[in-house]
């Protein structure tokens, strides 16, 4: 049996996180323990419950923080210029995905359409993305086809991170290159034509 030990509410809560994080990567959420959880952490169920009030509150509050993490790494600095803003935001999800891959595998892969708490959390993120780098390049109000080819466009890193994740046949500057380049690509089919 593990032994116990107190610490403070922060850091209780963010080992709670980092040890469901793991689990959640690594199996079903159905076969996510409540109790291997706790035990795992050195707490009562009971304690855990304070913490999350549900397992399903935990899983949720699981994929935010995973989400709220990969911003604040692909938010590029605001005094570089567009272009390499864009290059370092991408190389940023790009190395947290590598860094997270059985998580980033496990939410991809999970069919986050079914679930419509997790898909707005996800949908959310992408969408922050997206603003900042627009904002950041002086074009915040994109017309209708920009925006319905930008969003096309994420769904292509996803799917080419996937990709990637499972058979790294590319290496990642060379991805980054490639996925920057489709977005320009992208953004400039949908300025109309004069």
């Amino acid at each position: 049996m593990s032994r116990r030990k107190r610490l403070e509410l922060d850091e209780r809560r963010a080992q709670l996180l980092s040890l469901a994080l793991a689990a959640f990567s690594t199996k079903s959420y159905d076969d996510v323990s409540i109790d291997e959880l706790a035990q795992a952490a050195g707490v009562s169920k009971g304690l855990l419950y304070h913490y999350f009030p549900s397992k399903r509150d935990l899983y949720l509050t699981t994929v935010r923080e995973a989400a709220e993490q990969l911003m604040a790494r692909i938010v590029p600095d605001p005094s570089l210029g567009p272009l390499e803003q864009v290059s370092r935001g991408v190389d940023a999800y790009l190395l947290y995905v590598h860094d997270n891959a059985d998580a980033y595998l496990s939410l991809m892969q999970s069919g986050i359409g079914r679930d419509q708490e997790v898909y707005a959390i996800v949908e959310h993120t992408r969408h922050e993305f997206v603003n900042v780098v627009f904002e950041r390049a002086g074009q915040a109000l994109l017309n209708p086809l920009q925006r319905t080819l930008v969003r096309g466009w994420v769904g292509m890193v996803e799917a080419a991170s996937l990709d990637w994740l499972k058979t790294e046949s590319v290496g990642r500057e060379e991805l980054t290159r490639l996925l920057v380049k489709t977005l320009l690509y992208s953004v400039q089919l949908g300025i109309p034509k004069k």
